[in-house]
């Protein structure tokens, strides 16, 4: 847990970990995504509140753009692989593999905590996962997503320039 400079101990926020089916015929796929967010201030260049989601150019029942701080990074891709399960269900389909879900509230500060949650689960919640996907990137422009493929982990480090 991260310590304010006059000595308090801040607790870190839950991971949220789901499954949903456990069909050995399947395979498991595990989604990663989180829901912290980078600080916003209307002053900024926003032209609504960052933390008011809010639909600008909706077209009758179509979705227009949703504007609003964490909509991309990560609150809207962690969404829909929850509205696909809820599609999946809805029609009455068999799900082709099985579910299981990490998302986590510090990405935005190193995602501190989550390397020890890792390692306490990995014989456990884990043990039977076969794929992970990590809906956290970018894209390219407005028609044009980044698909990023073969991450092996992240390298940390600060430098400093005098």
């Amino acid at each position: 847990s991260p310590q304010l400079p006059d000595g308090q101990v801040l607790p870190l926020p839950s991971v949220i970990l789901g499954e949903l089916r456990k069909d050995p015929q399947n395979p498991t796929v595990c989604f990663y995504g989180h829901v912290d967010v980078q600080p916003a201030k209307k002053e900024d260049g926003w032209n609504t509140d960052p933390y008011t989601l809010t639909e600008i150019n909706g077209v009758h029942v179509f979705i227009g753009n949703l504007y609003g701080r964490g909509a991309t990074d990560n609150k809207g891709p962690v969404l829909a692989w929850i509205n696909a399960v809820e599609t999946f269900r809805a029609l009455k389909l068999a799900m082709p593999v099985n579910f299981k879900f990490v998302i986590e509230g510090m990405e935005e500060a190193g995602s501190l905590g989550l390397e020890k949650l890792l390692e306490e689960e990995n014989q456990s919640f884990f043990s039977d996962v076969d794929y992970i996907v990590i809906s956290d990137n970018l894209w390219l422009s407005n028609k044009k997503p980044a698909l990023t493929y073969g991450s092996r982990g992240n390298a940390c480090f600060f430098v400093e320039v005098k």
